[in-house]
């Protein structure tokens, strides 16, 4: 893609309502825009991000033999009715009513049309275990939505549920998901953490997070310095009435192995053991040889959107952000510094630009007629982890300079050898 055929709204200037660094920078990096109150566009960049995102999640939800469907965002009030949780989810529930005054609402996550699905199409135990995913929109009516696309109204998610006929199988199930979400943080390129977790509205009797590290983590989290332990601070002091979170820096693990350390997370990700809650209330039944039962569920969400932000909170300097190779939109910037637009040099980014295009590179070519340093500043402001630099002295010497995000230095190399260098 060249820079001069795309919408590149990058700006200087942080806006007035970004409190955090994500905030901050998906909107100077034009991201993103606000539409309303929790409710953004996502723009060119923003998209091809989210996008990279959704593609690793998709790949790894794949080859762990899930099944993808699409649910719709709108649901009847008739199924939440079923579970009870019409009148327990709460205010962030929106719910409105059709011409002909049917009551519905917009999904904040889908265990009720699931499990409806399921009832009409899954009759045999020999169709189980069985596992499907979505990748789709979801609303909660947030009181009050903040940090952008970290805590919105309107977000995207992958959610998954299993079925199974015994809790045994369901667990294996949960394990099975667990294993696929490590791959795809590990394929994300962002230090996380698994926590034990607090189930909330959804219910079950087991959940565990996924966490991203940093600083501005809304979650305070406490893990072992010498094991896999980590637990929620808060779900951990439940039963310590005369401590508060902070007062665990050095504390025993409980599991015996290590002493206690606390840093804070950003959730995006959750999995949840829901066990015959919803196949229950909602008589979900399946025929086995020896009768009837109600298959035991999983559930298990990862927050595509807030990825994208948790991503730009671990990593991030004063220019911009340091996008993980692995979801940036862009793999090299190719950056033309040609101010007397010599057609030799132009001819040179071309045959460049092309050849990285045939062997599989995202390229970005800035060729807009502005200056070397509104150029670097947007090109490290968007985050691309490479810039390939063709300027006037460098092309006579039959040079290109590369650098890479996040380091000052500048390394020369001979136009050959840019493809085999680059990332």
């Amino acid at each position: 893609m060249k820079t001069s055929n795309l919408l590149l709204a990058t700006q200087r200037e942080n806006p007035s309502d970004a409190e955090t660094i994500s905030h901050q920078l998906m909107i100077k990096a034009g991201l993103i825009r606000k539409v309303a109150s929790g409710v953004y566009n996502w723009l060119p960049l923003g998209i091809k991000v989210l996008r990279n995102v959704e593609n690793i999640v998709r790949q790894e939800m794949n080859d762990s033999g899930a099944q993808e469907v699409l649910m719709p965002m709108v649901q009847p009030s008739e199924l939440w009715k079923e579970t009870g949780r019409w009148q327990q989810y709460g205010k962030e529930l929106l719910i409105f009513e059709d011409r002909h005054d049917r009551e519905f609402c917009l999904g904040p996550t889908h265990e009720e049309v699931i499990t409806d699905l399921c009832r009409n199409e899954i009759r045999s135990h020999r169709q189980l275990p069985i596992t499907f995913y979505q990748i789709q929109t979801k609303f909660r009516d947030e009181i009050r939505p903040r940090f952008g696309v970290m805590r919105s109204r309107e977000f995207i998610m992958k959610d998954a549920y299993s079925f199974d006929l015994s809790e045994d199988e369901m667990n294996d199930s949960y394990q099975s998901m667990r294993e696929a979400y490590i791959k795809i943080f590990d394929s994300l390129g962002l230090d996380y953490r698994i926590v034990k977790a607090d189930s909330g509205a959804i219910g079950g009797s087991d959940s565990e997070e996924f966490h991203v590290l940093a600083n501005s983590g809304e979650d305070l989290l406490a893990f072992s310095d010498k094991s896999n332990y980590a637990i929620n601070a808060e779900l951990l002091i439940e039963s310590m009435s005369d401590q508060n979170p902070e007062s665990l820096e050095g504390q025993d693990s409980p599991d015996g192995k290590g002493k206690l350390r606390l840093k804070r997370g950003i959730e995006v990700g959750h999995i949840f053991k829901l066990g015959k809650k919803y196949s229950e209330s909602m008589k979900l039944t399946i025929q086995t040889e020896k009768g009837n039962i109600h298959p035991e569920m999983g559930c298990y969400g990862i927050g595509i959107s807030r990825i994208v932000a948790a991503a730009i909170e671990q990593n991030h300097d004063e220019k911009g952000i340091i996008w993980p190779k692995e979801i940036s939109p862009y793999g090299t910037a190719l950056i033309e510094i040609n101010p007397k637009s010599d057609t030799k040099l132009k001819t040179q980014c071309s045959e460049i630009y092309n050849s990285l295009k045939e062997n599989g590179h995202e390229v970005l070519w800035d060729d807009r007629d502005q200056s070397a340093g509104v150029k670097f500043s947007d090109m490290e402001l968007i985050g691309i982890p490479q810039m390939i630099i063709i300027g006037e002295k460098s092309f006579k010497e039959g040079k290109v300079e590369i650098k890479i995000r996040g380091e000052d230095k500048i390394t020369l190399l001979n136009l050959d050898e840019v493809i085999n260098k680059t990332l």
